[in-house]
């Protein structure tokens, strides 16, 4: 025991050092420019033009997050339940955002989408992901469909990655290690390991980035159970892009991708009662593409192509085997008018496999088109629309009208009222048309209907406030019920209220809060809490030094009528920084659960404690 208290003695004492280390005089306050959003349009546009609500972590937010993961950052937004990213590292990951689940949520890295056709959504693994690979994220809520296709009925989140620096060769070394236990097993033992290196630089016209990372994590069961087993969690990827500039028109970009990972997870018995079992589930995927632009006056054609490929595996005593890839082309052309009309006319081919008892594939080849107007009396208008040829389904049209009217009361300041009329067309997977587990071709495609409003006030640079309330349509949802995929024949109403605050009310103290009111009108949601809010409050401490505090409140959610609903529960965690040599190493310490809430994440699964975690960066 008296081993255990000082391994977590020595944790507590070196997060404490970092507020204490050599300070530089290096200012760390950054100047704060007119916020820019860019998947809402795919053009870069001041967010007092936009009418979208879109959410965006910075640079210096997920810097201010390393050693947690793609999910847990994104579970702090406002309207979003990411279900298991507070359980073992391993947990399957569910993603709700306004109502819609994993398959109406749409994920693009570097603007290009990307999916697991063998999943029994289609959607994508955010455990493929190191959140230290990111350079920043958007998120755009309600329906895009028209920008982006398929699947894009509820959310767009956008992960952009990072690109190679202007110096001939520069690197990034990063480290962290921490605990990982759960509420009731408080022992502070070393057992997550997070590592990345990334080299890059730009040599005349010739830019290069690459990096590795990996990620070890042992010391919680997944399942529930008193035999304190082990299910250990293992990742390493590899990301390459090389890129060069022909002249100031022609420019070119390619890049490759590789993660593994491996996680152990528990199954059932015989009475399909979860215990502790040694089954393991291993995840690899490959992603190689390109993109290219050509600038031309007023405009730019503009070419992403990608293929990705998919080898899951897992292996219990119900052992199945799962392999997937998918092609996408993206050809667009951009055009600006006068600087009031921004123009996107485009071609998106997706084309997608998978095997079950034999291949399997669908591919979309859809034409889409999207203008913004952007006056200079206030009126801004988004619309457009796009036409799904689907080989399974036939052709379908989906549209987007989203007009919004800007009042500025000074440079800085701004009222906007905003409004949008979305549309959106999901196909069911390949999984649930032809898969292992209960498919049914003859399942129809879900169609949305998006109704948002909201006003958004900025008195300057340093307060924001954004309230807005959202009405989304269901038709045709796919349900499995009796073993089986069918349509559900009622319409399903999703219905909310979102409010996010940004507020600097002093030079050192920064202020994010944000609230979601989430219902279905006809039944309880599943696993979607009614009431959600995060709260997080900055302060730099000195210019090398900053710290937060931040707070989640999770509503009770329903599960099914065979199991009590899940329990609310509060979290509070902390966090700590500080930079020394002018700013080339960083040393970074936070505790997540401080108070060690108990609480269930999944039903009958395993969720996090109290957890410590020091580590640096380390900038050559």
């Amino acid at each position: 025991m008296n081993k255990k208290l000082n391994v977590f003695g020595a944790l507590c004492f070196g997060v404490s050092l970092i507020g204490f280390a050599q300070q530089e005089q290096d200012s760390t306050n950054l100047e704060q420019l007119d916020e820019v959003v860019i998947t809402d349009s795919r053009f870069k546009l001041k967010r007092e033009n936009s009418g979208k609500t879109v959410i965006k972590i910075s640079k210096q937010e997920i810097e201010r997050n390393q050693g947690r993961t793609v999910s847990e950052l994104i579970n702090t937004k406002s309207g979003i339940e990411i279900n298991g990213s507070r359980s073992n590292a391993g947990q399957n990951l569910d993603v709700y955002i306004r109502g819609g689940r994993n398959r109406q949520v749409l994920v693009l890295i570097d603007g290009v989408q990307v999916s697991d056709p063998s999943q029994l959504s289609g959607a994508y693994d955010f455990r493929l992901l190191n959140l230290s690979q990111i350079e920043s994220i958007e998120i755009i809520k309600g329906a895009a469909s028209t920008l982006y296709g398929s699947g894009a009925a509820s959310a767009v989140i956008n992960i952009t990655t990072k690109k190679a620096g202007t110096k001939k060769i520069s690197a990034v070394v990063a480290s962290s290690l921490g605990t990982n236990q759960s509420e009731s097993d408080q022992n502070y033992d070393i057992a997550d390991f997070n590592n990345s290196v990334a080299f890059n630089g730009t040599l005349n016209k010739f830019t290069y980035r690459a990096a590795f990372s990996n990620q070890y994590t042992d010391g919680l069961s997944a399942a529930i159970s008193d035999t304190n087993e082990k299910d250990a969690y293992s990742k390493y990827g590899v990301d390459v892009n090389l890129g060069y500039r022909f002249n100031k028109a022609l420019s070119l970009n390619v890049y490759g991708n590789f993660s593994d990972l491996k996680s152990g997870f528990d199954g059932f018995d015989a009475d399909f009662n979860l215990v502790d079992t040694d089954d393991e589930f291993k995840n690899k995927q490959f992603r190689a593409g390109l993109s290219s632009k050509y600038k031309y006056r007023n405009g730019s054609v503009n070419l992403n192509a990608a293929f990705s490929e998919y080898d899951r595996e897992f292996i219990s005593a119900f052992p199945s085997i799962f392999k997937s890839k998918n092609y996408v082309i993206d050809a667009y052309n951009k055009y600006v008018f006068d600087k009031m009309f921004y123009t996107i006319v485009g071609l998106n081919v997706i084309d997608s496999k998978a095997d079950f008892v034999e291949e399997e594939s669908f591919t979309n080849i859809d034409p889409y088109l999207n203008f913004v107007f952007v006056s200079d009396f206030g009126l801004n208008v988004n619309a457009g629309g796009r036409l799904n040829n689907h080989s399974e389904y036939g052709s379908h049209f989906t549209y987007n009208l989203n007009p919004s009217f800007t009042i500025k009361s000074n440079d800085e300041g701004y009222t906007k009222v905003f409004g949008s009329y979305s549309t959106s067309f999901i196909t069911p997977s390949l999984s649930q048309l032809f898969g292992s587990f209960g498919p049914n071709p003859d399942l129809e495609p879900e169609e949305n209907r998006t109704i948002e409003t909201g006003v958004e006030f900025k008195l300057n640079n340093d307060f924001r406030i954004t309230g807005l309330f959202f009405n989304r349509e269901e038709k045709n949802t796919v349900l499995w019920i009796d073993g089986g995929y069918v349509n559900a024949t009622d319409k399903l109403n999703a219905r909310g209220v979102e409010v996010e605050v940004n507020a600097t009310p002093l030079e050192k103290l920064s202020i994010s809060a944000n609230y979601a009111f989430t219902e279905y009108k006809e039944s309880l949601a599943r696993r979607i809490p009614k009431h959600k809010g995060n709260l997080q409050i900055g302060y730099n401490l000195c210019k090398t030094t900053f710290a937060s505090l931040s707070y989640q409140y999770v509503h009770d959610r329903f599960e099914n009528s065979f199991v009590p609903p899940l329990e609310s529960f509060s979290l509070v965690n902390l966090y700590l920084s500080h930079k020394a040599l002018k700013d080339k190493i960083k040393f970074f310490g936070g505790i997540d659960n401080v108070l060690n809430e108990d609480y269930q994440d999944v039903p009958g699964y395993v969720t996090k404690g109290r957890n410590v975690r020091i580590g640096f960066q380390l900038t050559l």
